[in-house]
């Protein structure tokens, strides 16, 4: 009687340790456990297809980055195509819209079970603007039989411009919203194989994130109601996690159709996002460091405050999701020098971590993007299958933002700000 006693008492205990575990938003502030919640994370998009190809090299890089006390992972949980789409990362999820890789959901059942052996926290991204993983454009395609895709850079005569406006059509076309809605559905309600424990009861999983990077380009009116439409189809499905949508913020071109404030205005939109490229949007040129980079610097910490501004404004949390910048020289070779990378990264996490000490919505920061043992087969080559799985998506010459497991000095800084930044808590 005792025993049985003892065990339900144990069941209860632990019932009630889950129930306050999951991560909620309390007056304009991430809370886990009845406390403040600041992570320092990273971007490790591709560990559900390494959970596939490597397993043991993921729970070797979980490990590493367990040591390192980065404790929050946006990973995803998604990804479109066939074996011949171009600059994307394969296998893919869907082969076609309804059609799984049976083998990537266990990827990913087992990535999130071992990311809770080490008590990190999961952002899951559910789709892409970008073509690296299929994305808005993939069903855009799909759903007007196979239409060619305007591929941007490396594709030939590729323009940035002619494919973001390509892929706002999604915002519109109801078949590839409804295709998504499929997935999504399919994602909240599974069951992870590993651990039995159903993924809308899983508290590792922090947020639910809409896309990454999307953008309303021409297309405004249909993307912001399309935020709004999903976040809430999502908070229908499971109401014990955040929702975020995975924005850039206000990039410096008007021409992507953010507005950081009204993007965020959604009720079902729990904290805000943004990303900061100050080698992307030409504030910092790695061949003329002298001359660019401290320039960036401010324009960077301006960046930042603004972002700030607004979700004070909103009372919501925020988080830099996105940050990252080149090895010196703009260098592709593992064994360059990163001089400039340790200087920016700690000027970033320094930024970061005096702004949550005074204000009390900045909650996080994940670099881009935890590469670990992996390398190119040849440095700036493009990412084919096969080859090693790093930080730098299939599009993008591999190496260029990619930390590695023998970037020492780059790790002691990421360690050294883990360290004060989690003391926050």
């Amino acid at each position: 009687m005792k025993k049985g006693i003892y065990v339900l008492v144990l069941l209860l205990f632990q019932f009630l340790a889950n129930a306050q575990s999951f991560i909620k938003v309390e007056n304009g502030r991430l809370i886990k456990d009845g406390n403040p919640y600041h992570y320092v994370g990273t971007n490790f998009w591709y560990g559900m297809n390494l959970a596939v190809s490597d397993k043991e090299r993921l729970l070797r890089e979980l490990d590493r980055l367990n040591n390192l006390r980065v404790k929050n992972l946006r990973i995803l949980a998604g990804s479109e195509g066939s074996l011949e789409t171009p600059w994307s990362v394969q296998p893919a999820m869907q082969k076609e819209p309804g059609t799984y890789n049976e083998e990537l959901w266990k990827g990913l059942d087992f990535l999130l079970a071992e990311m809770k052996k080490r008590e990190m926290t999961a952002v899951v991204c559910l789709n892409n603007f970008w073509p690296w993983s299929g994305g808005f454009a993939q069903y855009v395609s799909w759903a007007n039989k196979n239409e060619t895709i305007p591929y941007p850079p490396p594709a030939e005569n590729g323009d940035w411009r002619t494919y973001q406006q390509y892929s706002a059509r999604f915002y519109s076309n109801k078949t590839a919203k409804k295709w998504f809605e499929n997935h999504i559905e399919k994602v909240i309600n599974r069951v992870n194989s590993i651990n039995k424990i159903p993924y809308k009861k899983d508290t590792t999983i922090m947020a639910w994130q809409l896309a990454n990077e999307p953008e309303g380009s021409n297309n405004v009116e249909d993307y912001r109601k399309w935020i709004d439409e999903t976040a809430q189809f999502i908070k229908k499905l499971d109401s014990n996690h955040l929702v975020s949508i995975g924005s850039e913020g206000n990039t410096p071109s008007p021409a992507n159709g953010t507005n950081f404030e009204m993007d965020h205005q959604s009720k079902y939109i729990d904290y805000c996002t943004f990303h900061l490229w100050v080698q992307n949007w030409g504030w910092y040129d790695p061949l003329k460091a002298k001359e660019t980079y401290s320039a960036a610097l401010e324009k960077a910490g301006n960046y930042i405050d603004e972002h700030v501004k607004i979700a004070q404004k909103l009372n919501k949390p925020i988080v830099l999701e996105e940050f990252g910048i080149s090895r010196d020289e703009n260098s592709y070779d593992a064994g360059s020098s990163v001089k400039i990378r340790d200087e920016y990264y700690a000027f970033i996490f320094d930024k970061i971590y005096n702004l949550s000490q005074k204000v009390p919505q900045v909650a996080g920061v994940n670099f881009w993007a935890w590469g670990g043992e992996g390398r190119p087969k040849t440095p700036m080559s493009i990412w084919e299958l096969g080859d090693d799985l790093i930080g730098d998506p299939p599009h993008e010459y591999q190496g260029w933002y990619s930390v590695y497991d023998t970037d020492r000095s780059t790790q002691k800084v990421i360690k050294e700000f883990a360290f004060q930044y989690n003391s926050l808590q």
